[in-house]
């Protein structure tokens, strides 16, 4: 299989949620990266899709970090909902 990474930063003006994860994560900039890997078909070309988060965000100095797989459509509706609700 063969696959690409986009690397993107989402910017959140304050304190949102995300499933999988406990708690509110705090406002700020999230790296995200996105994998999608080639799916192997004789009928069709296919792609399947995984997000990842780092945690904590970028303003956040810690010692630890982590990457969590996170869904896509999720996190495009917590970005919609936070620009809605800063404006």
């Amino acid at each position: 299989m063969s696959g690409r990474t986009t690397h993107s930063i989402a910017h959140f003006e304050a304190p949102f949620m995300l499933g999988g994860l406990e708690g509110k994560l705090p406002a700020g900039d999230y790296d995200i990266d996105r994998d999608e890997e080639l799916i192997d078909s004789t009928s069709w070309l296919a792609w399947r899709r995984v997000a990842t988060i780092h945690l904590p965000a970028r303003t956040v100095k810690s010692q630890t970090s982590q990457l969590v797989a996170i869904d896509l459509a999720e996190l495009e509706t917590a970005r919609k909902r936070d620009q809605e609700n800063a404006a």
